[in-house]
């Protein structure tokens, strides 16, 4: 067994694992995976907040560069505290599930710079590979600054929007899109988003109560692009009050972005209608731009 393993040795250093073998037994040890951290303290909203801005940044095997960043607390930091970050040699690390990323620098002024070494966690591996996702070096550093985590994964596909690849778990990550806000989605009325359409709900803040809202003003939008859309052009509950009050009751949603794109509010409204009082959306808009020809 000894000689056997003497044999092997050689090769099994030249690869990205090493292999230990004991009896029937294999276990797989992935290799660090090593690069740079920048982190700069003197931002007013992370003094504010206690936080930290660290970037990490790792050469890829194909000679890419690789750059994750956020905003960490100290408490997640051990070795690092807001006075150490202003001058001096530190050594700090950042532990999540995914792994450990070890952190060796220096900070001038509240400006610090090192080198890192980050040790991935086999059982994460494990855990994500018995789920159906075998991760890259760069997916698995990710999951480690974005702390995904197994019990996060499970939840989100419980939800039951279909199968998530991992750029959708870290799309989740990065934009809290939780299980609670996918379910929610769901009863509203949109049982078939995708990601994507998740993502745009958390950027433009579409939630069950929105959705309510837009629909209890008699404007149901059964197209969650038409709320997209609401939610760029400022559409609020009383501009769409507004509108039903000088008798547009019936408009359709592309009509009412029409209002907000050419900046028709209530006053222009009632001034138009006191001349034309069965005046049309489309009117309305030609008035607007200067095309339109009063009692025509």
């Amino acid at each position: 067994m000894r000689e056997n393993i003497g044999r092997l040795a050689p090769t099994l250093f030249c690869v990205a694992f090493i292999v230990i073998v004991i009896g029937s037994i294999v276990i797989a040890a992935q290799a660090p995976i090593t690069g740079e951290w920048r982190a700069d303290t003197r931002s007013e909203r992370q003094e504010k907040d206690g936080k930290i801005q660290l970037n990490f940044e790792r050469s890829t095997e194909k000679g890419g560069h690789n750059n994750f960043g956020s905003s960490f607390s100290y408490a997640d930091l051990p070795g690092l505290t807001h006075e150490q970050a202003q001058n001096g040699k530190v050594s700090f690390r950042l532990t999540r599930e995914a792994g450990t990323i070890e952190c060796e620098g220096t900070f001038t002024n509240g400006k610090g710079s090192g080198t890192f070494t980050f040790t991935p966690n086999q059982a994460f591996v494990s855990g994500m590979e018995s789920r159906g996702y075998k991760l890259s070096d760069e997916k698995l550093f990710a999951s480690a600054t974005l702390d995904l985590t197994l019990g996060f994964v499970d939840d989100l596909k419980s939800a039951g929007f279909g199968d998530l690849g991992v750029e959708d778990l870290f799309k989740a990550r990065i934009f809290n899109i939780t299980p609670q806000y996918m379910a929610e989605m769901k009863a509203t009325g949109f049982p078939n988003m995708g990601m994507e359409d998740l993502v745009k709900g958390r950027i433009f803040k579409i939630d069950a109560d929105y959705v309510r809202q837009v629909k209890d003003m008699g404007f149901e939008n059964k197209d969650f692009e038409g709320l997209v859309k609401f939610r760029i052009f400022k559409v609020t509950p009383e501009f769409l009050t507004e509108l039903k009050t000088e008798g547009f009751t019936n408009v359709s949603s592309e009509d009412v972005v029409k209002f907000r794109i050419f900046n028709i509010d209530q006053d222009f409204i009632r001034k138009a209608k006191a001349e034309e009082p069965n005046i049309t959306v489309e009117e309305l808009v030609q008035m607007k731009i200067g095309v339109h020809r009063r009692g025509k």
